[in-house]
């Protein structure tokens, strides 16, 4: 009896592999070469007493040749249904027509399909069901495929671009005892044995990484899962991937160097160029990308002069002017970032490093040098998203404090997204930590930028998504937000 289910098969060669192996083979030629394929069936053509089947793998497509006459249970062959995963053996040759193909001399039954499979043309259709069923949309469409072969092929080239730099890669806690590296509204659980709670962390590990700058290790970087409780939307998932990236005697103009550098190399070694097409618009990566300040972009996109001296009230009348909401709060720097970021930053097609952020809004960021108010910190900007995140660090433990005191203080009336006073990295801080330039890249955003998706659902595997029976009774999936 044959089993349904069986352990294993033992495959020979792939769909790729025999295309790249065989090609340029001329019509109706037999190799001699046998060879075992396995794969899914994706398509069946039966005509009388033959049978062509395309069968998938991992690699691609290769066609299946059957007869009634060399093909054992030839029948059963031609009844297989769309998504079954089956076992063939026999000689690569190439049809009347030219077609690379295996011959069906032996085959064998890996798992059938209990569920109808996409229709090939349509695969599929609905949004929601690809997010949630990617097991199948990976089947169904060559472009998910597609993406999540390129994402690999980022991850992969972005590691390797740092280590070859010297850069060390290292792992910091997800689990953190205190919320901080980010302004962000964290998850919160409570471990047990310890009877505390902790935070999963809303940053890529930045102040642990520091740690290590200060213990010596001049070159850090980490690539790693982050987590904020906040909205969903197109641009945004729970969790992400996050690339932190930290120089010893480094600063922030050095970061931009190594940012444009990082992506346009990364972009080539994916795509082939530093040039791409996003959105229908082309896109230049090549550095050197343009930089300029906040004020200098929002008087271009906006038409308005803001400036960090201004009185609150003069700037919060500015804002109404350009319909900007405001929380009664907010000081001078948070409203000038509210402006950029409601008339300004998604009209930046770029590349371009938005610098001189207000010190309001950058608590772990240094002081700029020569324009005060304002701190050593830039965003690159492109396509009219914000890929990253970069400073010149602070180094000064007794500032840092300040810091830390002023956003508790914020905590302390209600703010979700404020960061606690970390004592354990003051006191690193207190050992002395060197000049340090620290740049963070979402990863998430540079594979959407490199595949010309809209929505980072199509870039994330497995999206954050409302359990299936709950959105079924009527649940808010947060879909509206997905435009």
């Amino acid at each position: 009896m044959t089993d349904p289910f069986p352990y294993r098969y033992e495959r020979t060669a792939s769909a790729g592999q025999l295309a790249v192996d065989h090609a340029g083979l001329a019509p109706e030629t037999n190799t001699g070469a046998i060879v075992s394929v396995a794969g899914r069936v994706m398509l069946l053509r039966h005509f009388g007493a033959i049978a062509f089947a395309t069968l998938a793998d991992s690699s691609g497509r290769i066609q299946l040749f059957a007869t009634e006459a060399k093909t054992p249970r030839f029948e059963d062959f031609a009844k297989l249904s769309i998504g079954d995963w089956i076992g063939v053996k026999g000689e690569v040759v190439t049809t009347r027509r030219g077609e690379l193909s295996v011959t069906a001399d032996e085959w064998v039954l890996l798992a059938a399909t209990q569920r109808p499979f996409p229709d090939k043309w349509h695969g599929l259709v609905d949004p929601d069901t690809r997010y949630r069923q990617r097991y199948v949309d990976l089947w169904a469409s060559d472009d998910s495929r597609r993406i999540f072969q390129v994402r690999t092929k980022v991850i992969s080239a972005v590691r390797r671009w740092l280590e070859d730099r010297g850069f060390v890669e290292a792992e910091t806690p997800v689990l953190q005892p205190d919320q901080g590296g980010a302004t962000a509204r964290p998850f919160i659980t409570h471990h047990n044995a310890l009877d505390m709670p902790l935070y999963l962390r809303i940053a890529g590990g930045e102040l642990y990484l520091k740690r290590l700058i200060g213990g010596g290790m001049e070159k850090v970087f980490e690539l790693g899962r982050v987590f904020r409780n906040e909205g969903i939307s197109p641009r945004h998932n729970p969790e992400f991937t996050m690339l932190e990236v930290y120089e010893a005697y480094a600063d922030y103009t050095d970061m931009m160097a190594l940012c444009e550098n990082l992506v346009a190399d990364v972009t080539r070694a994916v795509t082939g160029s530093t040039t791409l097409s996003h959105g229908g618009q082309d896109l230049d990566l090549t550095p050197p990308w343009r930089r300029a300040t906040m004020v200098e972009l929002i008087k271009e996109q906006a038409g308005v002069d803001v400036d960090l001296a201004l009185p609150a009230d003069e700037l919060r009348a500015i804002a109404r002017g350009l319909h900007v909401p405001l929380k009664p709060t907010w000081g001078p720097g948070k409203i000038v970032l509210e402006i950029y970021e409601k008339t300004t930053e998604s009209k930046l097609w770029g590349p371009v490093f938005v610098c001189d952020y207000p010190q309001e809004v950058s608590p772990l960021a240094r002081p700029h040098r020569s324009k005060p108010g304002c701190v050593e910190r830039f965003e690159p900007i492109v396509a009219g998203r914000e890929l990253g995140n970069a400073f010149s660090e602070l180094v000064d433990p007794v500032d840092q404090r300040a810091r830390f005191e002023e956003q508790a203080a914020q905590k302390e009336a209600g703010d979700d997204e404020a960061m606690a006073v970390d004592e354990d990295y003051l006191r690193a801080l207190e050992y002395g930590l060197p000049p340090t330039g620290g740049l963070g890249i979402g990863i998430d955003r540079l594979v959407m930028l490199l595949t010309d998706a809209a929505n980072i659902r199509d870039v994330v595997l497995f999206p954050t998504l409302r359990p299936e029976q709950l959105r079924q009774a009527g649940g808010d999936d947060g879909d509206e937000l997905l435009g």
